[in-house]
């Protein structure tokens, strides 16, 4: 049976389709080779280029003071993210934003500014008032103590008050951010810290749509119901998502914003990440960065001989007793009530250790002229008093040594080291490297010490396998483990200490601000490439063949949302389409 021209299609046919599928493939390779030179640009940019970080903070890493001619100095401070900061010069530029830390008069303030950038800082000028409303006020006030899981008072609310706060808050935003403009070039790199400057990321993307913006929270997060009490929850989480990359402590602080961003803007989540681009915002990555010390200082100093001298000085004025070490800021989520309290409940149930071992407190004081800061310390000094006036004998002395005072580094480290025992039971932290201070300090002791560490510390999560975990608000378990602590064995110390010094050793604070820096330059150039990925356009000429010679034809049009609804806030309900 012969086939006859009603079996194959005419040649004429034939050959358009081949040269559709010839075209097909050549659109398909050109997309190919496109995607892969904006790859290797963005890869050679963002590699090659010495590019320059802007780090913004509320305070400048400067100590203003005046000279003997009465003009305004800076001395550079060391420390804090000054000393996390220096190993990653090398590869940046890098200059800082914020405030001087003083009020400067009109005539003072170009003097300051020059002097200021000499150090590579450049000023963000703020009146008194403003501090007291936005630092004082909304930052400390508000922010600080809902971050830390400490709900305002029903007579707190939204008033007038909390309101000139907020505006103030955005005020000292807006300053920050026209800071920033004046030292911002193409493609550097800002990194905005901690909960004071919530609102730059978004009035920065506003002023530069393609700017490379990293936010790192040094507090905790609270979980999404805590968080959702703020008036202002929207106002804040909304700015947050306008930044390319949000840094967290721990992971339970990332998942903590996640749950809320998902609650309060119904936007598409993944395990560390966000698409707020329908809101404005952008793609932003979400990454857990613990932030670490540099332990050579602390092993470096124990060598040092007026360390030795005073290490001998200790030892001898503590006459052999066990030393159980406490070292806080002044501060109501540090817990110092419940150490004093636990330490107690031991010597109640051990009265012969009142001999044997002796706490030594260090309350670094804090916000003095605050009513609460004022009660927390006439508490702790009632609770010193108590203890001390039922356990101490006139043989040994008193079992509770309690300054109130700051220490300097070098005395500080020699502490660390006599110390037997390091009781940590904060009620709320965001880390607490006292903690890996303490283990940088027993790395040459033999046996070492033992530390006791609040499961309510971000350094628990990090710290745990290498110490005894307690229960801050359990007296009983935090007696339990200043007992454990005291009676355990050498191998058993040795094992945790070891534990604990490999990882501190490891994520040092210089490792901490490669791996962020890092984590932003990738997402910076992820969300380049996917912007890079233009839609192709419509082939109208082939659609207008194929609908030719078609026999059915349907056209399905989304326009604004008319077919895929988009819910951008809660309680908006999503819009449904009647189809025929």
């Amino acid at each position: 049976m012969a086939l006859t021209g009603t079996f194959l299609p005419p040649a004429r046919q034939l050959q358009k389709e081949s040269h559709l599928v010839q075209e097909q493939i050549r659109k398909k390779q050109q997309k190919q080779d496109f995607e892969q030179t904006i790859k290797a640009q963005l890869q050679h940019k963002h590699a090659q280029r010495r590019q320059k970080i802007i780090v913004v903070a509320n305070r400048l890493p400067t100590k203003p003071s005046r000279d003997s001619e009465g003009n305004w100095t800076f001395e550079r401070c060391s420390g804090g993210l000054v000393s996390c900061l220096v190993g990653i010069q090398a590869k940046f530029d890098m200059v800082w934003l914020g405030w001087p830390g003083a009020e400067f008069s009109d005539a003072e303030r170009e003097h300051v500014y020059l002097e200021a950038q000499k150090q590579n800082c450049y000023p963000v000028f703020l009146g008194q008032d403003l501090i007291n409303d936005y630092y004082n006020g909304f930052a400390n006030n508000v922010l600080w103590p809902l971050f830390h899981y400490i709900m305002p008072p029903f007579d707190k609310g939204v008033n007038e008050c909390s309101t000139a706060q907020w505006e103030a808050y955005k005020k000292a935003n807006e300053l920050f951010v026209e800071a920033i403009l004046q030292v911002y070039e193409d493609d550097d790199y800002v990194w905005v810290h901690d909960y004071h400057l919530m609102l730059v990321p978004k009035m920065l993307r506003d002023q530069k749509p393609d700017s490379n913006i990293g936010w790192f929270l040094h507090t905790p997060f609270p979980s999404a119901e805590i968080y959702r009490t703020l008036p202002w929850r929207q106002e804040l989480i909304e700015s947050l998502l306008h930044a390319n990359l949000l840094g967290f402590h721990v992971y339970d602080y990332l998942r903590h914003f996640l749950s809320a961003a998902v609650q309060l803007t119904s936007l598409e989540i993944s395990a560390h990440s966000v698409d707020a681009t329908s809101i404005g915002g952008c793609i932003v990555t979400c990454a857990t960065v613990p932030i670490g010390i540099t332990p050579r200082d602390f092993t470096e100093a124990l060598e040092l001989p007026y360390v030795k001298q005073q290490i001998e000085r200790l030892q001898d004025q503590y006459g052999g007793r066990r030393v159980i070490l406490g070292i806080d800021r002044l501060d109501y989520m540090k817990g110092i009530p419940h150490k004093l309290m636990a330490f107690g409940c031991f010597l109640d149930a051990h009265p012969e250790k009142a001999s044997e071992c002796v706490l030594v407190q260090l309350a670094v004081p804090s916000r003095r002229d605050v009513p609460e800061y004022q009660r927390l310390q006439r508490q702790v000094h009632e609770l010193v008093g108590q203890i001390c006036g039922k356990h101490s004998s006139l043989e040994t002395g008193v079992p509770v040594i309690y300054l109130d005072a700051s220490m300097s580094f070098l005395d500080l480290v020699a502490l660390y080291s006599v110390a037997d025992v390091a009781l940590i039971t904060s009620l709320r932290d965001g880390m607490n490297l006292v903690s890996y201070e303490f283990i940088a300090c027993h790395q040459n002791r033999d046996p070492p010490g033992v530390l006791i560490l609040s499961e309510f510390a971000g350094a628990a999560q990090s710290l745990g396998a290498g110490s005894i975990r307690v229960n801050p608000w359990n007296l009983q378990d935090t007696s339990n483990a200043i007992l454990e602590a005291l009676e355990m064995s050498a191998e058993d110390r040795t094992a945790l200490h070891n534990y604990a010094f490999t990882y501190i050793n490891e994520h040092t604070s210089q490792k901490w601000a490669e791996t962020f820096l890092q984590c932003l330059q990738e997402s910076c150039s992820d969300l380049m490439e996917v912007t890079a990925e233009v839609p192709p356009l419509l082939p109208y000429e082939d659609l207008l063949t194929e609908w030719a010679d078609s026999a059915k034809r349907l056209i399905i049009v989304d326009l604004l949302e008319c077919l895929v609804p988009a819910k951008k806030r809660p309680g908006t309900p999503a819009k449904t389409v009647s189809l025929p």
